[in-house]
């Protein structure tokens, strides 16, 4: 068996206005944003771009080589593609391949897009991890098995075909290149790593839709919260309004995506061989995203509607203290009515000034009392309940 070349990538949303910015910040090592120069030349000194070009195509893309000689192509839509050509351990070339893409690529990308609309923190904290590409030749049984077994893989699904083959891992991907180009291949890589990258968001929006909703219908399930915990309570659904904004502008973006990368991978003649692997999987994942879509507007109406019910109770809450604390006040201002008719004129005496700190504490011990009266009163909650599916 002989390993022609390896690859890993990632996808995000990206633009032809984002690969011109790529472009400037990998020829210069600066960027006329105001983010941090210092670290964006550092970034720029650690990732040694040369033979930097860029190419048209169906996707403009930019193309540039690393010191370890791994080939980087950037496309307008947002896809990144890595590979090398192989050494003597493969398991070093992925490696090498995870560590620029990974600790020198991905944080000098991030930093360049720093500025504008965030990327919401439940997304920031998740580490992707990318599936691995073998392109090999004349592979036979045992040369496969050995390599999935370097990883520690095992094959979870075989695709045989005149012209290749495909073994796949959780994480490893062989094509066994019979008849093919290697730049036929590359294509097909290239559209495997998008679709991939693609579910992948998917299934991340719809893991964010269970936690946000089940971390509201827990609070909601009590069918009381004390007063101490609605204000808190409340800022953490504003914060969930923020997050689901912004994931559902993420979300409308990608309909465009998906519709032009099939439009052109249909069309390209380097990939009619592999048609019968990739063509269903675009139909999927755009059925899939519209599924996703009407989840995502269910989910921000529950935010929404989740966010008035405790924004009511707070009113409420709010309201109870200030009852309190009238009537505290108003039994303070009796008082000192009341003492000042039973005197003819006020005099300032010891056995006075200690008389007034001590209805002053009194005062303030009452009023503190009141609040905390107020903040551990239970409040219900009230909301239409709604039974799950678990079909």
């Amino acid at each position: 068996m002989r390993i022609e070349r390896i690859y890993i990538g990632g996808w995000f949303q990206r633009t032809s206005l984002h690969l011109s910015e790529i472009s400037d910040f990998l020829r210069t090592g600066s960027s006329p944003l105001a983010i941090d120069h210092g670290r964006l030349r550092t970034l720029h000194r650690a990732l040694r771009p040369s033979r930097i070009q860029i190419r048209q195509g169906d996707f403009e893309h930019i193309v540039f080589f690393s010191e370890n000689n791994i080939l980087v192509k950037i496309y307008e839509d947002g896809l990144m593609v890595l590979g090398k050509r192989p050494s003597r351990s493969p398991k070093d070339d992925v490696a090498m391949l995870t560590r620029y893409y990974e600790k020198l690529l991905s944080p000098a990308l991030s930093l360049l897009f720093s500025l504008g609309a965030p990327i919401p923190k439940e997304l920031a904290k998740i580490k992707t991890i990318y599936p691995y590409f073998f392109l090999v030749r004349n592979a036979e049984s045992d040369d496969l098995k050995r390599l999935l077994k370097t990883f520690g893989e095992k094959t979870t699904a075989e695709i045989h075909r005149p012209a290749f083959s495909i073994y796949r891992g959780d994480l490893l991907y062989i094509i066994d290149a019979k008849r093919i180009p290697e730049k036929h291949l590359e294509h097909f890589v290239q559209e495997q790593i998008f679709l991939r990258e693609f579910k992948g968001q998917l299934h991340r929006y719809l893991n964010l839709h269970r936690i946000i909703w089940e971390k509201i219908a827990a609070v909601k399930e009590q069918g009381k919260i004390r007063g101490s915990d609605i204000g808190p309570f409340r800022k953490q659904l504003e914060s969930y309004v923020k997050t689901v904004n912004l994931i559902d502008s993420r979300i409308q973006q990608m309909d465009t995506y998906i519709k032009t990368r099939e439009t052109i991978a249909k069309a390209d003649p380097k990939l009619k061989k592999f048609v019968g692997v990739v063509q269903f999987r675009y139909e999927t994942l755009a059925d899939s995203l519209e599924y996703v879509k009407d989840l995502w507007v269910m989910t921000t109406k529950y935010v929404e509607s989740a966010l008035a019910l405790f924004a009511a109770l707070q009113a409420q809450s709010t309201e109870s203290s200030v009852k309190n604390l009238t009537v505290v006040t108003s039994m303070g201002v009796g008082a000192t009515l009341i003492g000042l008719f039973s005197q003819k004129l006020p005099t300032f005496t010891a056995t006075g000034i200690v008389y007034f700190f001590i209805l002053a504490f009194i005062g303030f011990s009452t009023n503190a009392l009141m609040k905390r009266i107020a903040l551990r009163r239970e409040y219900a909650i009230r909301d239409v309940g709604l039974a799950k599916d678990l079909d």
